[in-house]
């Protein structure tokens, strides 16, 4: 049985990319061990079909951990058995990228973003440097690259012409099957008498909208908008709802395990996923949320960037709001909430859409690389 390793810098609780490609290469026969690390508060993971392995470090981010996790890493690998490296994102490519040369193991790089261009080092010009040095120094010598969608697929293939093969395309999406709807809205503390808009995510971060999001409540009434995951911008968001006395219209949830959060996805009237085009990164994005919206029958409002509002346009899913300001948002939900016909047409268009938007058509291109399957 060949041993693959796939290597990321978050703690594993919460990644439903890397732990789709990881039960996905178990089922083709590989043994998988997916390494990354712990805080201090990481949950304890629930019972996977893999192996895990988390590193306690000193630093929790910034360049020093970066370095740290970067050294650390590299020395774990060299020191163990594996037939396939799996880098996921640039931050963990340079210590994969080298031992797989000096062991003369297979690499296969997954990149879910254009790191380059993400809006954490746009601005801070040896931080963004120092990434695209790695960066080119790797990209050029691997064989086996995927990302996430088409736009960034070709970005990459046009930056670095001189590769054989073209960068895969395998979008995160979740699996056909639907996890088991254990809650109620009551027990998530949801209100029967209004509608629920939900925006979740692990990367509520600034520049995604979030803000003009809570904005946007003081324009509508009958609802209440779910604020469930992590990430840069939520303290802010909190403080902002305070000020604006939204707490009867806004709450805020921790990160939830994916089974879990599929419940409050499943109860929400209103997805939300509102990026703005202030980076290349978010240009072209397309967030795994998207996707789980769909499957939970959920419709959405999206902001209009080219991945994301291409789904929404050809499956009629939801509105795409031309601008952020929050008015302009809050004109958004209350049609839907006012036009209740409308609201049920773009819910029922949500089901065929989840049919056809599957992990089991991403794995085929899996399949492809691991396997050799044409």
């Amino acid at each position: 049985m060949k041993k693959v390793i796939a290597c990321v810098t978050n703690d594993l609780y919460s990644d439903q990319r890397v732990d789709k490609v990881c039960n996905s290469l178990t089922s083709m026969g590989f043994e998988v061990l997916l390494v990354g690390r712990r805080y201090a508060d990481s949950p304890d993971l629930s019972e996977r079909r893999y192996k895990t392995d988390r590193m306690r470090l000193l630093f929790r981010k910034g360049a020093k951990f970066y370095a740290e996790f970067n050294i650390r890493l590299f020395f774990y690998l060299l020191f163990r058995k594996c037939d396939i490296l799996i880098s996921n994102d640039l931050d963990t490519l340079l210590p994969c990228f080298l031992v797989s040369r000096l062991k003369r193991k297979r690499i296969v790089y997954d990149s879910h973003e254009y790191f380059c261009g993400v809006p954490e080092i746009i601005g801070r010009p040896f931080v963004q440097n120092t990434w695209r040095s790695i960066e080119r120094f790797c990209f050029p010598k691997l064989e086996d690259v995927i990302t996430v969608n088409q736009s960034i697929a070709d970005l990459y293939d046009k930056e670095y012409p001189m590769r054989k093969n073209h960068v895969n395309v395998v979008r995160n999406i979740p699996t056909r099957s639907k996890p088991p709807i254990t809650e109620t809205r009551a027990t998530l503390g949801m209100p029967e008498d209004k509608k629920v808009l939900l925006l979740q995510g692990a990367g509520i971060n600034v520049d995604r909208g979030s803000e003009e999001l809570v904005e946007a409540m003081k324009y509508v009434d009958n609802a209440i908008l779910f604020i469930v995951g992590s990430g840069d911008a939520v303290p802010g968001l909190k403080k902002r709802v305070v000020e604006e006395n939204l707490q009867e219209k806004i709450q805020f949830i921790d990160r939830q395990p994916f089974a879990r959060l599929f419940n409050y996805t499943y109860w929400a009237d209103i997805g939300f996923s509102l990026d703005k085009d202030t980076n290349i990164n978010y240009r072209y994005s397309l967030p795994n949320k998207i996707f789980d919206y769909l499957k939970a029958e959920t419709p959405v409002i999206v902001s209009d960037l080219p991945e994301i509002a291409k789904v929404v346009r050809e499956n009629e899913v939801g509105i795409i709001v031309q601008d952020h300001q929050p008015q302009t948002i809050a004109n958004a939900i209350n049609r839907l909430l006012k036009d209740e016909q409308l609201l049920q047409r773009l819910k029922r268009n949500t089901i065929a859409a989840s049919e056809k938007y599957c992990w089991e058509n991403e794995e085929m291109v899996l399949r492809k690389i691991y396997l050799d399957e044409q």
